[in-house]
């Protein structure tokens, strides 16, 4: 088949832009147009059941907002987080925020009480803030619970959260569960490990996987949207190993694939660990997620209210 020129037009939407890098249907354009395809095929699919994982800075860097539209409108089953993404919608959910890095010496953001993540900065004020709310959650929660699940905890957690922007808050509410492996590596970590000290209030890992797993057998077929990879994605993958492998996936990563690392290796690469099934809908992406995701997901919203 040949490879289509692609056109760019006044006006066009963004599912005509994502049409033509499927007709183009070769090196970058190609891939994104692919996971769009395999991502509308998800959400359009009753049986399938969608996990995202969700690695890296991406509530920070913009994306809390259309995370938390995929949960309010189903098309997301079940998340997978890294403990900072969690920590950071909250700060967002108790008044703070994150800002555009203005180029000053990290030394000086030091001496400010700023901390610096590529080019987004948050301020101590903002998580101390967050300490100060967290705290009080976990003592309205450890008064009537003494030992949850990290998955239990999140759900309790999220219905204490009044901000409707919260994609903590928005899962609790449509009983969306979240998995969050690497909780203690990160500031809410940090916090339950300093309320644990004075207060008979447990948290057990190994206790998530009992529910997991019972999604996993439970569900027909199981599709992944993979953002970032490292630990949020292997845990995904991992879980499904149990049942023979996703069916269908996509993954949008900056990481490279020659160092052998999990987030750089190509979803191609899990069906010889049978965490994706042979014959799985599978789109490996490299690049930015902040900018990727958004545009496949408006394109596959639009090819889902067409349909």
């Amino acid at each position: 088949m040949r490879v289509s020129q692609i056109n760019v037009d006044k006006d066009m939407k963004i599912i005509d832009l994502i049409n033509q890098f499927d007709q183009s249907g070769v090196l970058g354009a190609g891939r994104v147009a692919r996971a769009c395809n395999i991502l509308t095929d998800m959400i359009n699919d009753e049986e399938m059941r969608v996990f995202m994982s969700l690695g890296g800075p991406l509530i920070p860097g913009g994306m809390r907002n259309i995370i938390t539209r995929m949960i309010s409108e189903g098309h997301v089953d079940l998340i997978v987080s890294s403990g900072a993404n969690i920590t950071h919608d909250l700060v967002e959910a108790f008044g703070g925020s994150h800002y555009r890095h203005e180029g000053k010496d990290d030394e000086e953001l030091n001496q400010e009480g700023i901390g610096r993540i590529a080019d987004i900065n948050v301020g101590s004020d903002d998580f101390t803030i967050f300490e100060t709310e967290i705290i009080k959650i976990f003592e309205k929660i450890s008064k009537d619970k003494k030992t949850l699940s990290i998955q239990e905890l999140l759900y309790e957690i999220g219905l204490l959260v009044e901000d409707e922007n919260s994609f903590v808050a928005q899962a609790a509410r449509n009983n969306i569960p979240i998995f969050a492996p690497g909780l203690i590596d990160s500031m809410i970590g940090l916090q339950l490990w300093i309320f644990s000290q004075d207060h008979d209030f447990v948290v057990d890992a190994v206790a998530d996987m009992h529910y997991l797993s019972d999604i996993v057998f439970e569900a027909e077929k199981v599709g992944a949207i993979l953002l970032g990879g490292g630990l949020t994605k292997h845990y995904t993958l991992a879980s499904n190993v149990i049942k023979g492998g996703l069916d269908a996936a996509i993954q949008i990563t900056m990481d490279r694939p020659e160092a052998g690392s999990l987030g750089g290796a190509p979803l191609e690469e899990a069906k010889s660990w049978a965490k994706a099934r042979c014959g799985s809908s599978l789109a490996s992406v490299v690049g930015d997620v902040t900018v990727i995701f958004p545009l496949i997901y408006a394109a596959a919203l639009d090819r889902i209210g067409s349909d």
